[in-house]
């Protein structure tokens, strides 16, 4: 398949006018969401940067993109009425269920905290 063709069957797929309401919070959540990902996504290409082209890594830089992610992820958090300190225990929990002595690659794929 040509380009040219996969591009005009992809877009018999394209939204043209959405058929739904969007709500001021709904609208928030995912810039919310698509921030957690920019930012995520600057922290990784830092890394790459760093390691993989060798330019060095920066750790205030790193700490200030974690920085942001951490905002969108209490934006979220808080946009979603969750509390982050609950949030922390229950992933500590579920980590702790996966591998109660510290990771294990054969914990990693035994998961008992998900059910089959």
């Amino acid at each position: 398949m040509d380009a040219s063709t996969y591009q005009q069957l992809a877009a018999r797929t394209l939204i043209d006018s959405p058929d739904f309401q969007i709500t001021p919070e709904q609208v928030m959540l995912v810039w919310c969401a698509v921030g957690l990902a920019g930012e995520a996504g600057e922290f990784c290409e830092l890394v790459k940067k760093g390691i993989f082209h060798q330019h060095g890594f920066d750790r205030e830089r790193a700490a200030k993109e974690l920085g942001d992610v951490l905002w969108y992820v209490a934006a979220l958090a808080t946009r979603l009425d969750l509390d982050l300190s609950a949030l922390m225990a229950a992933n500590i929990e579920k980590l702790r269920q996966r591998y109660p002595a510290g990771y294990s690659s054969a914990d990693s794929v035994r998961r008992v905290d998900v059910e089959a």
